[in-house]
């Protein structure tokens, strides 16, 4: 990196030292990019294979949000939750299998919630409701990616749960964040939605800079213990957006200190002459690096809770840094529910849960033995004789009809 670009800040590279715990020290990797011109601000190990973790959900909204601009589905198309996608592991809204709802309710529900059944369920409807609809969906993410020049990505599911063969890097994530800001402009309220009311429930946005630091406003966070803590965050001022990606940061905390470290030197500057495009770093390769003993370790843990000790004792400064500061007004909230979709094939408009969804349609069991039913004597004839005796009948029984399938 020139000298013009940005260094490193020592919180990236250090864990803090928290009532004599240190939080493990390990490689991060972070990139800073301006993104009117695509230059990189600052950058760590950027191209290095990580695993995205809940940041894949922006590549599953960009699919949906590409498919509604091409006329192949609409806000209100509807995703039904299937008892696949019901059986995700949470993070996850909990409605019941064939529940119902619009196709931009479902976005919001995974960029907020970071949902992972209506993530499922959202694939599915899109890769075209049959057995094949799953992969058809994530084939597209791996072919978007491929277009989007995210060469150091690779998607097998669309929430980003651990699993092999799921990788991408802070500069990819930088390239796709750029990429819904670009294409999607009508639709940038998405990404910064501070909390959804589910009629009963208030859920709050896991990105910690809304609200907090200025001029937020996006993207998503994402967490497993392969990955640490990731998030990807975009902030305008003064009509100028920034996009930083930290993937593998220690706790919540740290994830927020350095996002908002890092976003602030890039404001204070403006784009050096001599700054390299993102698009031109170069690819990767190998498997993505695997923080789980560091992360999901007794000692991480330890840790995180007296740093969370430490924070609560600066109520003003949560994150602790004065850039990001405690809320003083209400989040902002937008109001999700299941219904209001359109119709499609058996699903009538407006409806909120298809009963008995996935269920077997009963069929009645055929009588064993079976009943002999008496055929035609012009039927009998045309059987022929069995033996020396004429034929007078045969056995008629039917196979029961196949289950009704999810």
């Amino acid at each position: 990196m020139t000298a013009g670009l940005l260094t490193r800040t020592a919180s990236l590279v250090l864990g803090l030292a928290l009532a004599g715990t240190a939080l493990p020290a390990r490689a991060e990797t972070a990139i800073l990019v301006d993104v009117g011109t695509g230059a990189v601000l600052a950058q760590k190990d950027a191209t290095h294979r990580w695993y995205p973790a809940s940041t894949t959900k922006l590549m599953t909204t960009y699919v949906a949000l590409e498919m509604i601009r091409n006329g192949e589905a609409a806000a209100d198309t509807p995703v039904v939750m299937t008892r696949r996608a019901a059986d995700e592991p949470p993070s996850k809204m909990g409605y019941e299998p064939g529940s119902v709802m619009r196709l931009d309710n479902a976005l919001r529900m995974i960029m907020v919630k970071s949902a992972n059944d209506v993530s499922v369920a959202i694939a599915q409807a899109l890769g075209g409701r049959d057995r094949e609809a799953f992969g058809r969906f994530i084939e597209r993410m791996n072919d978007t990616a491929a277009r989007l020049g995210m060469k150091d990505s690779h998607f097998v599911n669309p929430h980003g749960l651990p699993a092999p063969g799921q990788f991408s890097s802070a500069k990819d994530l930088a390239l796709l964040a750029v990429a819904l800001r670009r294409d999607f402009p009508s639709e940038s309220d998405l990404f910064r939605i501070e909390a959804l009311f589910t009629g009963t429930d208030t859920i709050p946005n896991h990105n910690d800079l809304l609200g907090r630091y200025p001029g937020t406003d996006g993207m998503k966070t994402g967490y497993i213990c392969a990955s640490g803590f990731n998030v990807v965050t975009t902030a305008t001022r003064d009509g100028r957006t920034l996009v930083a990606v930290v993937l593998g940061a220690n706790s919540v905390i740290q994830r927020a200190k350095e996002t908002a470290e890092l976003l602030e030197k890039g404001f204070a500057q403006s784009v050096p002459e001599e700054a390299p495009l993102l698009a031109s770093l170069p690819a990767s390769s190998g498997p993505p690096a695997d923080v789980s003993k560091e992360i999901c370790s007794k000692e991480a843990r330890t840790a995180r809770a007296n740093e969370q000790k430490l924070a609560d004792k600066t109520p003003d400064t949560p994150y602790l840094t004065p850039l990001v500061r405690k809320t003083t007004r209400a989040p902002q909230v937008v109001q999700v529910g299941l219904g209001g979709a359109a119709g499609f094939g058996d699903i009538k408009p407006g409806v909120t849960l298809i009963p008995a969804y996935g269920i077997p349609l009963p069929t009645p069991r055929p009588t064993w033995p079976p009943v002999p039913t008496a055929v035609p004597p012009a039927a009998a004839a045309d059987e022929g004789a069995i033996g020396d005796a004429p034929a007078r009948g045969r056995v008629v029984s039917a196979e029961p009809a196949p289950a009704a399938q999810p």
